[in-house]
């Protein structure tokens, strides 16, 4: 176990938070007993249970990076933070911070009940390494941004939560930091300080702060985020592009309430739909002779403007979904093709299909292909989406086949807003 914290300004861009195989192990016990024996017999038998809180943590955080940290309840996100900052240590691996780290990881961390308000900034600003004159310049600025009036030279044990979470943030914000950690700390507060609170931390995801953000808000960690990390279960589940994480635990989110809230059966659940996902991206092949089968589908392909295979679609940007299917008895007529666009969620999007459209798709022995084109493309936010692809008869009621989730895919758009579609606007003013 070792951890390497340099507390200095760095010039250069090794500003980074580097973990490797990090555990962290807590030792429970069910009477305070068993937990003194333990204290002074610590030779003996452990009388208490071990619980695995990190499993083999591994994650670099680089220099400028704002992630957004997901997770349920008991997950290990707050345990990570304070490992990351030093007040907890692992139980084996290696931490590695390079950099000055301001923290709001819980309300009040770090100050004396008994201090002032204003004592408690000089005390916080001793701990991050400042002398008492670069104190001086800063204390201004930090009052101002804490705005709690006279209250600011009384105890901080006669504080609201919400004069504590002013006071907190606006000591994080105003010490130069080169890492910003906050966990969930600007829930508390009225809606003015929680605006100043976003503009401030929006302004350091402009510059070269590392930002790491929790929150159980997904909508905020995709508005604000350029990456994110889910941890679950103790371990990192996911890490990369944020929509794709966030639709990635929304998923398994939806799984865990639908198997009574068993985790390892939702992860089960959610690697298997993954797996299919891939297997489903190929085109099965096609097998000659006589079936019981009407007509089976054979995949889908996603193509873009110029024709090439692709995993990720621009919302804006033409592309079309290649549909093949195999036909066996071509004395089927009128059948009907529908495509079916839902989200991560489940949400359906939109389904059109053949019939409603006045299209005929070709009916022949052997392989066929139909090509549903998105010409001004598909104009929904980003996120994660799958296709339903199914074949009916020409009342499109009874089903020849019908494949549900046979591709997954993830949307990209410039255009970051609420809801699920990108409508043209303008925006005016009355004249």
């Amino acid at each position: 176990m070792s951890r390497d914290n340099t507390q200095q300004k760095m010039t250069d861009a090794a500003c980074s938070i580097e973990l490797q195989q990090v555990r962290k192990v807590f030792r429970l016990y069910d009477s305070p007993l068993k937990r003194a024996a333990d204290i002074f017999m610590p030779f003996g038998p452990g009388r208490g249970s071990e619980r695995e809180v990190l499993k083999d943590v591994t994650v670099n955080f680089r220099r400028g990076e704002v992630v957004g940290i997901l997770g349920a309840n008991g997950a290990g996100k707050s345990t990570l933070l304070k490992i990351i900052t030093g007040v907890m240590s692992p139980t084996s691996g290696s931490v590695r911070v390079s950099g000055r780290i301001a923290a709001l990881l819980e309300l009040g961390t770090g100050f004396n009940p008994e201090f002032t308000g204003r004592r408690n900034i000089y005390l916080n600003g001793t701990m991050m390494g400042f002398t008492r004159e670069e104190m001086d310049r800063r204390v201004p600025s930090i009052i101002a941004f804490a705005d709690i009036g006279e209250f600011i030279d009384q105890p901080v044990k006669l504080y609201s939560s919400g004069m504590f979470a002013r006071l907190a943030f606006a000591v994080a914000i105003h010490v130069d930091a080169d890492v910003l950690i906050v966990d969930e700390a600007l829930s508390v507060g009225d809606a003015r300080f929680q605006m100043k609170c976003m503009q401030k931390m929006k302004s350091l995801m402009d510059s070269d702060t590392t930002v790491l953000f929790v929150s159980h808000d997904i909508n905020a960690i995709r508005r604000f985020c350029s990456r994110a990390l889910w941890l679950c279960d103790g371990r990192v589940a996911a890490d990369g592009e944020t929509n794709r994480v966030c639709d990635c635990y929304t998923d398994f989110l939806k799984l865990l309430d639908k198997n009574g809230g068993s985790t390892e059966k939702a992860l089960a659940e959610l690697m298997m739909r993954r797996a299919d996902a891939t297997e489903n991206s190929g085109l099965r092949p096609f097998v000659a002779g006589s079936r019981d089968a009407v007509a089976e589908i054979a995949g889908v392909r996603l193509v873009n403007a110029a024709g090439e295979e692709v995993e990720e679609i621009d919302s804006l940007a033409p592309f079309a979904v290649e549909v093949y299917y195999d036909v066996y008895d071509d004395s089927v007529e009128g059948a009907v093709l529908g495509v079916a666009l839902k989200r991560i969620d489940d949400l359906y999007v939109y389904g059109p299909n053949t019939q409603y459209d006045g299209k005929t798709i070709p009916w022949k022995y052997g392989r066929n292909c139909y090509v549903l084109d998105y010409p001004q493309g598909i104009r929904v936010l980003g996120g994660g989406y799958y296709l339903d692809v199914g074949l009916f008869d020409k009342t499109a009621t009874a089903t020849i086949q019908y494949w549900g989730r046979i591709r997954d895919f993830t949307v990209t758009a410039a255009y970051i807003g609420e809801g699920l579609v990108i409508l043209p606007h303008e925006w005016r003013e009355k004249v």
